[in-house]
């Protein structure tokens, strides 16, 4: 019988490649209760994603184009999870 392993998600949109390549540096992880992205504030692994983004571009996209959608996404996740309630 012919086995065959799952296929990996297609990734449709810049955000979602900018996404994508955040998580692979480890730069955010999710919120384990809601799911929203956050930002893990390590600048090795911002750094890392930036590498990442300037040595595999999309196609159709420069490096200096790739970097500055990863930047856009990052800047647009914040470090704390808008649906958990703040610790007091």
């Amino acid at each position: 019988m012919l086995m065959t392993g799952e296929r990996p998600r297609a990734i449709r949109t810049l955000r979602g490649w900018a996404i994508h390549v955040l998580q692979e540096a480890c730069a955010i992880h999710e919120c384990e209760e809601h799911g929203w992205a956050k930002d893990r504030a390590d600048p090795h692994a911002r750094e890392h994603a930036l590498d990442i983004a300037r040595q595999q571009p999309p196609d159709g996209l420069s490096p200096h184009q790739a970097v500055a959608e990863v930047r856009e996404v990052l800047d647009s996740i914040g470090d704390t999870c808008p649906e958990c309630q703040p610790e007091e």
